[in-house]
């Protein structure tokens, strides 16, 4: 573009302010949200991606096919001593073996426990994920089992200033143990699945009886090959292994890997693939928003075409005078589409300046840490300048440069485009408000959905709970778990408490075991199995549908001493009478299953949901000891009364009293059902700023074509007004050409957002009825904001003197 172009773009743009205004807010406004979702997009694709050499590590899944299981599914999990079996029947291999993190250990510091995330690992961890050091060395930093290694925060946290090298830490994790601190390495970034800021080597010592059962899962197990072939080579040899290996696991006549298979998953592919039974939630999140970013700029690159469309017909006698005093077409069109790349420049500047400013509100809406790479971002923009400004402005440059000079120096008006160029326009609109009504009924179904889980009856009264998973920790004693827990009782807050091997939240063991059913071949489907104390369900607040609670009378109740649930009593949930071929509860109530292994069911009670919304509830069977400190993985549950402020504090001063060696991990049950919510909830608020926007965008569109279709009917409105028409006539007559685009926007609109909403919901297993209520709802939102939009210029001509309405030029 030369000088007089450089002048006439900025005349163009003064001598229309508002439109100007328009066009480069609502594009402006596109790619701000495009940017800042843009960035939430590459922050949940990245992980991992900072770890040197990452391609080459994959994380062993475990693969149940086990039919009518509730864990059938792939798991990121293995069992201990998988790697160890690996290394007999394929030395060389190169891999390690990672047990805890993620607040799996604590630091014992002047008389307290502070929590961390430790971790138990393989010497070998450096070689497989070697993270950066800021002191000590790869090969020698776990070489030793009194080493440990630790990131720059806690090496700040308990030594300051000192130099960390050689200085003692004392760590609790399946028991308490003195380390020397041998390495530091950096903190991990926040895009990574691993929670790690102790490491310590992982020795035989440490294992458990479940340390080598196939069958099994506890801890991650990575493995590093040096090319894709080398790892689906291995793959290939992994059926063979565990019919070799697992021979525990299988059922007379059937193979090891016919219910359990292992697969290798990239190591950056871990984040977004999903886990057990989950629909794969987070993945869909993330291509949602991706594709809600995508579509809101596309709805600003349409706005902006059809706002410069419109205005083009208005520079045709400029085109004209240029053509007469010798610009060609080819000057024309690259002076116009300059135009468009500059219009687009300012706007994408003024869109990275929003995306600044909203950047911290979305991270508080969102719970996110997003920061703008501007080394990434400032040419991703340039780029999309120049690509949105060529496709925005060719058909405006093509249109402008084909009027013929004569023709158009000869009318009385300038040309608009005909009848084509209003039907171009109307799809351009129906497009737009096609999307934008898509997005409004999505919003509200998500609203919908998050509300719903989080009012769900949840088959006990979660209201006024706690609990205590600190119980678990194996540095408390277990001859004190009952004594802990008879304190906690005595508290004047504290109303009922009981410890079982699950919780809400998910805490403790997921076990699951197959039920031979009387008459029925094969092993039977497999149910869950919890192991409950003296007052789970009263403490819970749990309703019983059929038969009786667990009690000290029946001495057929108490597992304590037995093998297994060999003889056992037990009571099932409402899930598991389906599953186990009974019609009602009350059927159910007396019969004995389980073949060599036979239960009495006593008891059904009402389902009760522990974990996500996302996964079904498993059809499961509680077993009970009168014993609590038999509880292998004990958590505690908490029935309080009064101020929970007051109720949370007793609890916290009498640990401190019994167990201070141990970190308190105490919460409420809203507390720890809250995470399971927040993913969703992020993603419905992010969603939610990207659809008002999205409409806003599309308000302005439309408000800017109404303002230029009314302008050039200035004439025709003062004829009609002359022959007869009353103003209400001419609203009317103007609202309802501008509504007809937005009504057909419809046909769009829906079939889009049902296919989108129906896969969104299908990720739950108590979903909202995708109701007609969402989409008249949405539809006659967009109309009331439609009128809205145009009513002001309606008025506005419908007032006009007939008079001054025929001599407008």
């Amino acid at each position: 573009m030369n000088a007089s172009a450089f002048t006439s773009f900025y005349r163009a743009l003064v001598r229309h302010r508002l439109y100007a205004a328009f066009n480069i807010g609502g594009l402006a406004i596109g790619i701000a949200v495009f940017l800042v979702l843009g960035l939430y997009v590459r922050f949940e694709t990245g992980f991992e991606k900072w770890l040197p050499g990452h391609d080459k590590v994959y994380v062993v899944q475990t693969v149940w096919t086990i039919p009518e299981s509730p864990a059938n599914g792939p798991y990121p999990w293995t069992m201990g001593g998988l790697l160890d079996e690996m290394r007999q029947d394929f030395p060389g291999i190169l891999g390690v073996q990672i047990n805890g993190g993620d607040k799996g250990g604590a630091i014992l510091a002047d008389g307290r426990a502070t929590t961390v995330d430790a971790a138990q690992v393989d010497p070998s961890f450096f070689k497989v994920m070697p993270l950066p050091l800021v002191s000590g060395d790869h090969a020698s930093a776990l070489a030793q089992p009194g080493n440990a290694a630790i990131d720059e925060t806690t090496a700040r946290a308990y030594f300051g200033d000192r130099d960390p090298i050689g200085q003692t830490l004392v760590l609790s994790m399946d028991k308490v143990r003195t380390y020397r601190v041998s390495a530091v390495f950096r903190n991990l970034p926040k895009n990574s699945d691993f929670k790690l800021s102790v490491l310590v080597p992982l020795t035989h010592d440490m294992a458990n009886k479940y340390w080598h059962h196939w069958g099994s899962a506890s801890l991650r197990t990575l493995v590093r090959f040096d090319t894709p072939s080398a790892a689906r080579a291995f793959e290939g040899k992994l059926p063979a292994f565990v019919d070799r290996r697992g021979k525990e696991m299988a059922e007379p006549g059937t193979k090891p890997s016919d219910t359990q298979q292992l697969k290798l998953l990239p190591l950056t592919d871990l984040h977004l693939t999903p886990e057990g039974s989950d629909g794969g939630s987070r993945k869909l999140t993330v291509v949602t928003l991706g594709l809600v970013g995508v579509l809101t700029l596309l709805i600003a690159v349409v706005n902006y075409v059809n706002l410069a469309t419109a205005r083009a017909g208005l520079r045709a006698r400029e085109v004209a005078m240029r053509k007469v005093l010798g610009a060609d077409r080819g000057a024309l069109v690259r002076q116009f589409l300059g135009e468009a790349v500059l219009t687009v420049a300012i706007a994408a500047l003024v869109g990275l300046i929003l995306a600044e400013l909203g950047l911290p509100l979305v991270n508080a809406a969102g719970g996110l840490s997003l920061t703008i790479p501007y080394g990434v971002i400032v040419p991703a923009l340039a780029v999309l300048a120049i690509v949105v400004g060529v496709l925005a402005g060719v058909y405006p440059a093509l249109m402008l440069a084909r009027f013929p000079a004569a023709a158009v120096l000869a009318s009385s008006r300038s040309p608009g485009g005909g009848r084509a160029g209003t039907r171009v326009r109307e799809l351009l609109v129906i497009g737009q408000f096609g999307l934008a009504i898509a997005f409004m009924i999505g919003t509200a179904v998500l609203v919908a959905q998050t509300r719903h889980v989080r009012s769900t009856d949840l088959g006990f009264q979660r209201a006024s709970l706690l609990v205590l998973t600190s119980l678990s920790d194996p540095a408390v004693p277990v001859d004190r778990k009952n004594t802990i827990l008879a304190a906690i009782r005595a508290l004047p807050q504290v109303t009922d408490a009981t410890i079982a091997n699950a919780a809400v939240g998910g805490s403790g063991e997921s076990n699951n075991t197959n039920v031979p059913l009387p008459g029925v071949a094969g092993p039977g489907p497999s149910l869950t199995w919890v192991l409950v104390s003296p007052r789970f369900f009263e403490t819970h607040g749990s309703r019983l549908l059929a038969g009786r609670w667990f009690d000290e009378v029946h001495g057929g109740d108490d597992t304590t001493g037995r093998k297994g649930t060999d003889g056992a009593n037990i009571v099932i949930n409402r899930r598991a009478v389906s599953t186990l071929r009974f019609k009602t509860p009350q059927e159910a109530i007396g019969k004995t299953l389980g073949g060599d292994r036979p239960r009495t069911i006593i008891g059904v009670v009402y389902d009760m949901r522990f974990d996500t919304p996302r996964n079904p509830i498993a059809p499961t069977y509680y077993i009970y000891t009168r014993k609590p400190e038999t509880v292998s993985t004990s958590v505690a549950t908490i029935r309080i009364a009064g101020d929970p402020r007051s109720a949370i504090k007793g609890v916290a001063d009498l640990w401190q009293r019994m167990a201070p060696q141990v970190p308190l991990a105490l919460k409420t049950a809203d507390q720890r059902l809250a995470d399971f919510y927040e993913a969703d909830d992020r993603a419905t608020h992010l969603f939610a700023i990207g659809a008002g926007l999205a409409v806003l965008i599309g308000c302005v569109g439309l408000w800017g074509l109404a303002s230029f279709n009314t302008a050039r009917r200035t004439k025709e409105i003062g004829i009609r007004k002359t022959l007869g028409a009353s103003s209400e006539d001419i609203v009317k007559l103007l609202v309802g050409q501008f509504l007809r685009p937005v009504l057909i926007a419809n046909l769009v609109a829906w079939p889009l957002a049902y296919f989108a909403m129906r896969t969104w919901l299908a990720g739950f297993s108590d979903a909202v009825t995708l109701s007609p209520v969402y989409f008249l709802g949405a539809s006659a939102l967009a109309i009331v904001i439609a009128v809205l939009t145009v009513l002001g210029q309606s008025l506005r001509a419908s007032r006009a003197a007939p008079a001054w309405a025929l001599r407008h030029d």
